[in-house]
């Protein structure tokens, strides 16, 4: 879980490819008229994100009911939206992957091909809740390289797992 541009996909990728694991990006489960919003330059709604929230939970109970691990990506800012994605889901961790507004920006000026654009970012910011401590989520600070963070992140969920 992150802001747009905090790295959550590439790091995402990685664990998912280090783990077997299915790999499944929440951007893609977002409704076509949610990425035009987007697209436009207007912020989400709640109302815009319900269905969006929905699929990746559908997603994250098929593979429950399938027994298999996976990682999905999300932005999930909010309290409130996490709850829905982990409550009933005790073995759902979050990873907070946690960026200054100025190195995000920085980064979503230097990609291309995203449908977010940078002047989102701002209302992103606005949005986020930091997970609280009962939350229990994995923080990853942006300035190390991808593969260190994975590599910090693996050793942190076999840890979890003892």
């Amino acid at each position: 879980m992150g802001v747009s541009g905090s790295g959550k996909s590439t790091i995402g990728e990685r664990l998912a490819d280090a783990l077997h694991w299915p790999f499944q990006e929440g951007d893609d489960l977002h409704p076509a008229a949610n990425i035009a919003k987007m697209h436009a330059g207007h912020p989400l709604t709640d109302a815009d994100r319900a269905p969006w929230l929905a699929a990746i939970a559908a997603k994250l109970d098929a593979w429950r009911a399938a027994g298999s691990a996976g990682v999905i990506t999300c932005s999930a800012l909010r309290r409130a939206y996490r709850a829905q994605l982990t409550t009933g889901r005790p073995e759902v961790r979050l990873v907070y992957v946690r960026g200054s507004f100025d190195t995000i920006h920085d980064r979503m000026e230097a990609r291309s091909g995203h449908f977010m654009p940078v002047g989102l970012l701002e209302s992103q910011f606005d949005t986020l809740e930091e997970p609280g401590p009962d939350e229990h989520a994995i923080i990853l600070p942006i300035e190390q390289p991808p593969a260190a963070l994975t590599h910090v992140l693996i050793r942190l969920l076999d840890d979890d797992a003892k």
